[in-house]
């Protein structure tokens, strides 16, 4: 019958460990998880900069370590500009037209 799949129908990565249809595109569901995780990342990493300060019990604390260790916005928005420019990335590659090498 024609729903018998030839071998050269399926293309292998990481010697046969993963294997994918040929002409076929990213899924739609992960077109939109990629941006939504990524972004989600980011957003947690500038949101949480300086720890959990609002909690009732561990706030204080969490204040009194930030004192302590003289925590570095600089580097933290450095950092969640390099997951954001990842995040850009990674969307731009999922949502690219697809080609067969």
């Amino acid at each position: 019958m024609s729903d018998e799949r030839k071998p050269e129908d399926l293309k292998s990565y990481a010697d046969g460990w993963m294997t994918e249809r040929k002409h076929t595109d990213v899924p739609g569901f992960l077109k939109l998880a990629f941006p939504i995780i990524a972004f989600g990342c980011t957003a947690y990493i500038v949101l949480q900069m300086h720890g959990d300060i609002h909690h009732a019990t561990r706030g204080p604390l969490v204040e009194q370590f930030n004192r302590v260790s003289k925590a570095s916005p600089g580097m933290t928005y450095t950092v969640a500009a390099l997951a954001l420019a990842y995040a850009v990335i990674v969307v731009a590659f999922a949502l690219r037209p697809f080609k067969e090498d």
